[in-house]
Parts: structure tokens; C-alpha cells; sequence
């Protein structure tokens, strides 16, 4: 079997036609979910990108994994996707990046030029073609066709518009894959890591006039101001965060984060013919999901933060041939179960460490205890880091961090500092209405600490050191051999 494993960058989980979006075009994503699962409430843990990739690929929590931020490092004692697919068999190749910082712990010194940028290679990878936020080896390509290309990273994807998307960002990266693909025997495992439709909010060629903006369904509004809380009142007045207040400029963005969709898909179209020509379609998993999703202008946002679903209800498909597909699950599902299903699928032990679930039950149909609330979390101590001045204690940052259960009827949200707000999602899905019943919020409460208590860091909590080496000690644990230095 072969493994294509994909990452459509801040795809929120409403816009693509298989989830009934009325506008957007996405025959191939469409397809896929035809042939295989669509998990409709699908979340990721955590944003923006290093965060949401973490938990993905470590299937833990960010409480559990502690990568908090583009530029917290990942710790090295970790399993993840790309060792799993190795002990499986595979030779996991990467077509795009991965966003994780190196552990400083296993720099070679304070001058290791890797401790400089958050968008490192996850360890076990081998590497096809990498993009990182420079999107270098696209910018060298652009130039070398005699455009001119601005510098900077946003730069050259403002551009697309003006390019013919054969040349996009996405295009150029499926091209890569393709002919890495010529040359591969079968039983190949690749992940394809597309930014699109990560903005900057611009289309490739003509799929950035694909949507008219007065075809668009405007955002939901945010709440009247004394009803915010804080940080929502906060992130409106930041200008990186906040949507456009005029309604044409909205339009526009949406129709454009549209377009990025539906060219991103063309390009998968590529790949799927493409395996398709070399009779492989039927002996090829596909999983398609996404780090995080975007509020865009949802409760006056865009982009990926805070507390509102927008940011983390995102796509979801599991298409594996060796199953009958066209079904959806609507259990909450999360991007931590995925290292777990994907371990099952391999027919490999799934790593101790994971919090996540495989969905092979929810497949299957079986009867299970399964959850009954998705979660994520996020914090924002980013913000502080880089200004000392403003810098707190350690105690102070921990404390600016948030987490979310979304059930049925209610959203409860934690806040760090030990404020919250509870939504009544009955009365009101917008998000707009806060529960004002007593009970179903203390209910909401304790549900979220029962989940926090039942998913602290397990790894090692579950085995004793004995001679007869007592509880859970994973088969395919590796002990290395310990040399002891001088301090």
C-alpha cells in the first residue's frame, strides 16, 4: 500500500463541497470523500501552524506536547508520524514543510544555525522537496522564468494573482511530487504539505476571479462590545487579526480564500490522475487534512486564534481502499486520533504517548464508549516573548493560555487567568449567546477537567521498573545505551 498523507494549510472545515458549501468548487476533495470517510466535525488542537502541526503529528494534546507557539521547539523524546511510517516500512518523504523547531537540547552549540527559524524538518522525514516560510526554492524558480519577484516571504504569494497558476506556489509543489513519484517502485509513503489557502489572501492566475465577491454569504458579526470578553475585544483591535470593516474589502477576501481552495484541489487533481496512470488509485490511503482553520471575518476576525470554532473546525478525510467509502461521521473527531488510526492502518503499534483514539472503531461501525466534546487549546504568551521589557515571570505566562470542549449543547472555555464564557449552542450555534444556566455550566466545567485529568502525560506513568518489568511496556520500545559523561 502506499501512503498520501496531505495538509491543506488554515482549511476551514465548512469550505469545500463534500461539507455542503454552496459556492466553493472542489471536485477532487469531493471525490475523495466519496470514496472514502468524511469526519464532519473534525478539530485540530491548537494554532497557528507549529502548534496545530505538533499535535498532529505527536497525536498529543498541547498541554502534553508544549509546543505553544511558531517558534516553541519540539522536544526531541517524542515519537511522531514520520517514525511510525518508518517502522512500518516506509521511507516517509516530504513535499512542503512541517514546521517544527529543533529541540536546543540536541543543537551542536549556541551557534547552531538551526535554533534561528521555527519551520525545521520533523525528525524521521526524508525530504523531496522542502519549502520554508522563505518559500525559497519557489522564488528561485519564479525568477529563473524572468518574473520579478518581491523579497520576504508574503511577497511573492501577494503575486499570484498576476501569475498563471502553473506557476503557483501549489503547482509548483505537486509538479515536484510528480516527478519524485516517476521514479518510485510501489509501497511509497509521501507527505504533501500545501500552504494554500493559508493567506496572504490572493489566488493563483484565473482562480483569483473564479468567485465574484458579491456571491459571497457576508461573516458572522461580532457581538455588541460590552458583551466581549477581553481578549475577543483585544484581538479586534489588532490589525492582523481584525477583518475588514469595509463590506467590499470582506467580499473580496472570502472570494479569494475561495479561489486558493479551489486551486489547491486542481493541483491534488493532478497527483490523484497521476497515480491513477500508473494503476495505484486502488492501493493508495489518502488522509487530507488541515493545522488549524481561519475565522475569516467570522466574530469580526480572520486569520487563526483565540476561542471561536472557526479556527480549528477543519477538513477531514480518510480514504483508505481497502474499505467501503462514501460515508460521514459526525462524532467529534480530533487531529490527534490520526497518528493513532494511521498506526492501525500500518498494522504497527501506535505510540504510547498518544491522546488521540484510532477512528478504526468509527469506521467500522463498532459500538464504543467514544467522546462526547471535541478540544483545543491555545495560547498566546507569543505575543510577550519578544519584547523584554514586557516579558513576565514563567508563572505569568502559563497563565495565557486558554482551552475549549465543544459538545452538542455547549462550548465552554477556560481562560488561563480563570475567567470563562459558556455558549449556549441550542439556543444559538453562532456562538453569540452565553449560557446563563448554572448547572450545565458547572457541567461544562467538569467535563473539561475530567478531560485535562485523563489525558496527562501517560508515556511512562503506565510501566514499572521490576525485574519482571510490570505494566505497559510498548513492544516496540527502543532502549539505547546510556553513556554516563563528566559533569
Amino acid at each position: 500500500m502506499n501512503v498520501l498523507f496531505v495538509t491543506l494549510d488554515q482549511f476551514r472545515g465548512d469550505a469545500y463541497g463534500a461539507a455542503g458549501h454552496p459556492l466553493v468548487r472542489s471536485p477532487t476533495l469531493d471525490r475523495v470523500a466519496a470514496e472514502g470517510v468524511r469526519l464532519e466535525r473534525h478539530f485540530s488542537q491548537a494554532a497557528p501552524c507549529s502548534p496545530g502541526r505538533a499535535a498532529l503529528y505527536t497525536g498529543m494534546y498541547q498541554m502534553n506536547n508544549r509546543v505553544v507557539a511558531n517558534g516553541t521547539p519540539l522536544a526531541s523524546g517524542f515519537d511522531n508520524l514520520a517514525l511510525v511510517a518508518r517502522r512500518a516500512g516506509f521511507d516517509p518523504t516530504l513535499f512542503g514543510y512541517t514546521d517544527q523547531g529543533l529541540d536546543p537540547y540536541r543543537a551542536n552549540g549556541v551557534d547552531d544555525p538551526r535554533l534561528d527559524y521555527y519551520d525545521g524538518i520533523l525528525p524521521g522525514f526524508s525530504v523531496g522537496l522542502y519549502l520554508p516560510e522563505s518559500q525559497a526554492g519557489w522564488v528561485q524558480y519564479l525568477r529563473a522564468k524572468g518574473y520579478d519577484v518581491e523579497s520576504g516571504w508574503a511577497g511573492p504569494l501577494r503575486g499570484e494573482p498576476e501569475r498563471p497558476a502553473e506557476d503557483s506556489l501549489s503547482g509548483f509543489l505537486t509538479t515536484r511530487f510528480l516527478e519524485w513519484l516517476k521514479v518510485q517502485e510501489s509501497g511509497w509513503f509521501a507527505h504533501l504539505s500545501y500552504l494554500r489557502p493559508h493567506p496572504p489572501y490572493a489566488a493563483a492566475g484565473e482562480y483569483s476571479r473564479m468567485y465574484d465577491p458579491a456571491d459571497v454569504t457576508m461573516p458572522i458579526a461580532p457581538v455588541e462590545s460590552g458583551q466581549r470578553h477581553p481578549l475577543h475585544e483585544a484581538a479586534l483591535k489588532w490589525k492582523a487579526a481584525a477583518a475588514p470593516t469595509d463590506e467590499g474589502a470582506m467580499r473580496y477576501l472570502i472570494a479569494q480564500y475561495y479561489g486558493m481552495i479551489s486551486e489547491v484541489d486542481a493541483q491534488l487533481g493532478r497527483v490523484v490522475r497521476a497515480i491513477e496512470e500508473r494503476g495505484e488509485w486502488g492501493e493508495t490511503l489518502v488522509v487530507v487534512t488541515s493545522d488549524h482553520g481561519d475565522q475569516l471575518g467570522d466574530h469580526g476576525l480572520i486569520e487563526k486564534l483565540g476561542f471561536f470554532p472557526q479556527s480549528y473546525h477543519i477538513i477531514g478525510i480518510w480514504r483508505d481502499p481497502r474499505a467501503v467509502g462514501g460515508s460521514s461521521i459526525h462524532y467529534f473527531t480530533e487531529n490527534v486520533d490520526l497518528l493513532s488510526t494511521l498506526a492501525n492502518a500500518l498494522g504497527v503499534e501506535e505510540p504510547v504517548q498518544c491522546d488521540g483514539q484510532s477512528l478504526a472503531p468509527l469506521f467500522d461501525r463498532t459500538e464504543i464508549d467514544w467522546r462526547d466534546a471535541a478540544h483545543y487549546e491555545w495560547d498566546s504568551r507569543y505575543f510577550l516573548l519578544g519584547v523584554s521589557s514586557l516579558r513576565p515571570s514563567s508563572h505569568a505566562l502559563a497563565r495565557r493560555n486558554l482551552a475549549v470542549s465543544v459538545s452538542d449543547d455547549v462550548a465552554y472555555v477556560q481562560f488561563g487567568d480563570g475567567s470563562y464564557r459558556c455558549f449556549d449552542l441550542v439556543a444559538d450555534p453562532t456562538w453569540r449567546t452565553e449560557c446563563l444556566d448554572v448547572e450545565r455550566v458547572l457541567n461544562a466545567a467538569q467535563q473539561q477537567l475530567v478531560w485535562r485529568q485523563s489525558h496527562v502525560r501517560h508515556d511512562l506513568t503506565d510501566m514499572l521498573l521490576s525485574p519482571e518489568r510490570l505494566g505497559y511496556w510498548p513492544s516496540g520500545l527502543r532502549l539505547a545505551p546510556f553513556v554516563e559523561t563528566a559533569s
